[in-house]
């Protein structure tokens, strides 16, 4: 039927007063929600950088294994701290020698709600003790062991007594040949390891660099291990 009035039909209003609102809301909408949905999703699994969960499984392995109890007290903050700026908690779980790191929000008063918990992949588990690691534990000190007796043959005990600290301090925090150190390294352990765990004598604090030199010598003269 034509009509003769310019009035168009209700239904016809009644759909654009459903498209100017759906205008309005779309106009009024908060821009970060398309980022909060993202944040929200998969992407977010886990939320920690894989950098900072190996410095955190570097630390725990330090910790443990320090001699003086400052020392071991040091590296357990220096973890929690990075940890926590990253906003998750580190537990040791003993009963399977693993270390584990929670989001913040999961936890109260240093315990896991469970209740708490919408996507268990947000956890990081990393193994202290693995199969596959002690194979390669046991072929680096190995190597690191023939370098030590090779310095003892070479040169004086002061050097002998630093290759056995320094060759310690590779293989049980980097799991590295001596002469695979990196400056960080070297520097980690004049500063750290080696006052503290080391009980250097003042011979050996004297001799600190020609010993490092030494190594590094000693170990060009024997075969690589295999990487």
């Amino acid at each position: 039927m034509t009509r003769t009035d310019d009035e168009p039909p209700e239904w016809a209003r009644e759909r654009a007063r459903e498209l100017m609102a759906a205008e309005d809301d779309a106009d009024g909408a908060d821009p970060d929600d398309d980022r909060t949905d993202r944040d929200d999703g998969a992407e977010r699994v886990p939320d920690v950088p894989a950098e900072v969960v190996e410095e955190a499984e570097r630390l725990t392995r330090l910790a443990r294994e320090a001699i003086d109890p400052a020392a071991a007290e040091g590296y357990r903050d220096r973890r929690d701290e990075l940890v926590t700026e990253h906003e998750y908690t580190p537990r040791l779980r003993e009963e399977d020698d693993t270390l584990v790191l929670y989001p913040e929000e999961w936890m109260e008063s240093g315990t896991v709600r469970l209740d708490r918990i919408e996507d268990t992949d947000r956890a990081v588990e990393v193994s202290l003790s693995g199969p596959g690691d002690a194979d390669r534990y046991r072929e680096v000190a190995a190597y690191n062991d023939a370098v030590v007796e090779a310095v003892a043959e070479r040169a004086n005990d002061v050097h002998a007594e630093t290759a056995e600290s320094f060759a310690a301090f590779m293989s049980n925090h980097y799991v590295r040949g001596v002469d695979d150190a990196t400056p960080e390294m070297r520097a980690e352990f004049r500063e750290e390891f080696f006052p503290r765990n080391g009980w250097p004598t003042d011979e050996q604090r004297a001799a600190l660099e020609e010993s490092l030199e030494t190594i590094d010598r000693v170990a060009a003269e024997l075969d690589e291990p295999e990487r």
